[in-house]
């Protein structure tokens, strides 16, 4: 019987033993494999997500400029794109693409993406055309560029505001008048004059700087007071507005404003609103494009600067 009982009692204790080390085994964390010296660990998942650290954006890694080049790209910003992209950065009178919100910019870390797109232009379906400025320097580019980002940074919330950020009054009243009086005659006569749509322009904008962009872009005959509104000439027509005629094959005609034109399907709204589209193969249907602005446009990548404070030293004194 003592026997039986010390064979019962040992293997009693042997399984009470095994039954506490295999909990014990189970919580306890698994060991890495050992590594050989200088070896790198493996690369594990991307940081960022529920549970996770905050993920790094290439804009979360950008630094700021100097703020004196972040001062000049101001100054840049509101000579060659505000009208376009809105003194806010956030599209202006003319459609530009809101640049806050841009991929492209949020890419972009000190104008290594935005120059290509500023020297030879962009067509994005649905938006307006930007048209290429070659005449910019590099270095301006990259200046507007940084002047982007810092606006950005200071929307975002990201520390306090870079100095550069604050107000700047330009005075770019710096061309000659004269000059200015002959280039208009030359180039721009044809469609606009002193005594017309031109006259007293000066008082329609609040700054030189509007009338500057208005006037580069295509809105200096149309701004506030005597033109029947921004962009509007007599009886309230959109002076800005791109018209369209579509000849079908059977001879029909439909004109109106040009919504959208590919090479695929052209879309216009007649006088009597409801939209309509045709698909386009090849040249049929005949289309004819309308496009008030086209001069403007096509002079945009020939104007120097010179020209630029030329013209609108003359136009200041038209009031």
């Amino acid at each position: 019987m003592r026997a039986k009982y010390s064979v019962a009692l040992a293997a009693i204790l042997l399984l009470t033993s095994i039954a506490v080390r295999l909990p014990a085994q189970a919580q306890a964390p698994a060991q890495p494999p050992a590594q050989a010296p200088g070896a790198q660990p493996p690369a594990g998942p991307p940081q960022g997500g529920r549970g996770r650290g905050p993920a790094t954006f290439p804009a979360q890694q950008r630094t700021l400029a100097d703020p004196a080049v972040i001062a000049r790209g101001k100054t840049l910003f509101d000579i060659n794109c505000r009208l376009c992209h809105g003194a806010d950065l956030r599209g202006g009178d003319m459609g530009g693409v809101n640049l806050l919100r841009s991929d492209l910019v949020l890419r972009d870390q000190h104008g290594e993406l935005i120059l290509p797109v500023v020297k030879g232009g962009r067509q994005n379906p649905g938006m307006p055309v930007m048209p290429p400025f070659p005449q910019i320097p590099d270095d301006d580019v990259k200046a507007i560029a940084e002047y982007i980002h810092a606006v950005a940074f200071t929307m975002r919330g990201q520390g306090n505001p870079p100095a550069s950020a604050e107000p700047v009054v330009l005075n770019i009243i710096v061309g000659n008048a004269a000059a200015g009086k002959a280039y208009f005659a030359a180039r721009c006569a044809s469609c606009h004059s002193e005594a017309g749509d031109m006259q007293g322009v000066a008082s329609r904008y609040s700054d030189p700087v509007q009338l500057q962009n208005a006037w580069v872009a295509g809105g200096g005959g149309g701004g506030r007071g005597g033109g029947g509104g921004r962009g509007r000439g007599a009886g309230g027509a959109n002076r800005r507005e791109v018209r369209i005629t579509v000849t079908t094959q059977s001879g029909q005609k439909v004109e109106g404003r040009l919504d959208r034109i590919d090479d695929f399907i052209v879309t216009l709204t007649p006088a009597d609103g409801v939209q309509r589209s045709f698909t386009r193969n090849g040249d049929v249907p005949k289309v004819e494009i309308s496009d008030p602005l086209e001069g403007h446009r096509n002079l945009l990548p020939v104007y120097t600067d010179k020209d630029i404070h030329d013209v609108t030293a003359y136009l200041v004194t038209l009031k």
